[in-house]
């Protein structure tokens, strides 16, 4: 019997959605689609890949559709998008997305600016989302990110008892998955480490992913803590593009790279070769020319003697 290879954590790389939505630029659609296959042939096994939002707020997103549909092609990647209510939940489950994200965020202030509700107006959203994914595509998963969980530029300090009685209308809602994210940056280690124990003792199994920034140098030290109270799934971005467009100051999503490489040094395996990982920044820079991308890894080179896990793929 052949045994299949299960990682020890998932990496879900966010870089051609969360990435492309936070630059001026908009990277060409063939740029876009090199990009993602060159993502999934390093051997990442979730990838957003795009924003179902009108074109006239996200130019960069218009090709959403097109994009999913390619992706589709790479078997054993889970192609996911993100949606901000029920007309865009619709057009990516007709375009074949296989996992749906939304944003909902704890900061009453960061809502309003990012998706023009309260966070209460978008449970009751989340929860049209759901019918709609148990009426038309009961196997798609809906997550939902709860963006501004450890703190929101706009509005200040979020208190974490309002985090997780969000979480709790959520879970009632019927999402599959509640992440936590970093937004702008905020967060510690002992505050993320904290409030995910306190989310697994909220909603047990239906914790979902820490999506962290790395706005002022912590992102994988937060990584580690998440991973430390237990969490199992880490979204970052290649080259460390992105933020929000809507948080003021909300740099820098965590570098794919260099949480690859904490993880596999550390003996954790994520299923991603790392020097094809690194050859994926050329198609990103290829369709974002002058674009900074960040990273430690790629910079100083693997160490020497680096051998590649033989458990890594």
């Amino acid at each position: 019997m052949t045994r299949i290879f299960v990682p020890d954590v998932l990496i879900s790389e966010v870089g051609p959605r969360d990435g492309l939505q936070s630059v001026k630029a908009t990277m060409p659609t063939a740029d876009k689609l090199r990009w993602i296959d060159a993502l999934a042939a390093a051997g990442l096994r979730e990838i957003e890949v795009a924003s179902f939002v009108p074109a006239q707020l996200l130019p960069q997103m218009a090709d959403a559709a097109q994009v999913v549909q390619h992706a589709l092609r790479h078997t054993g990647v889970c192609i996911m998008a993100l949606v901000p209510n029920l007309r865009g939940a619709q057009a990516a489950l007709q375009a074949g997305a296989q996992k749906l994200t939304l944003p909902v965020s704890a900061s009453p202030a960061h809502s309003v600016a990012n998706v023009r509700k309260s966070p209460e107006a978008m449970v009751e959203e989340v929860k049209a989302v759901v019918q709609l994914r148990n009426d038309t595509a009961p196997g798609v998963p809906v997550e939902v990110g709860m963006s501004t969980a450890f703190g929101c530029t706009l509005q200040g300090a979020v208190p974490e008892d309002d985090v997780l009685r969000l979480a709790r209308l959520l879970a009632e809602a019927g999402v599959d998955e509640i992440g936590l994210s970093d937004t702008t940056g905020m967060g510690n280690p002992a505050q993320v480490r904290r409030l995910f124990q306190r989310l697994f003792q909220e909603v047990g199994p239906l914790t979902g992913s820490a999506h962290l920034h790395n706005t002022r140098g912590l992102g994988l030290a937060n990584a580690l803590a998440a991973y430390e109270a237990g969490v199992r799934t880490f979204d970052s971005s290649l080259g460390g593009l992105g933020g929000c467009p809507y948080a003021p100051g909300a740099s820098g999503n965590v570098v794919t790279e260099d949480l690859v490489f904490m993880f596999e040094a550390m003996g954790v395996s994520t299923g991603i070769d790392l020097p094809w990982l690194m050859a994926a920044r050329e198609p990103l820079q290829a369709g974002l020319p002058g674009e900074p991308l960040y990273g430690m890894t790629p910079e100083a080179g693997l160490p020497k003697g680096w051998v590649i896990p033989s458990n890594s793929r």
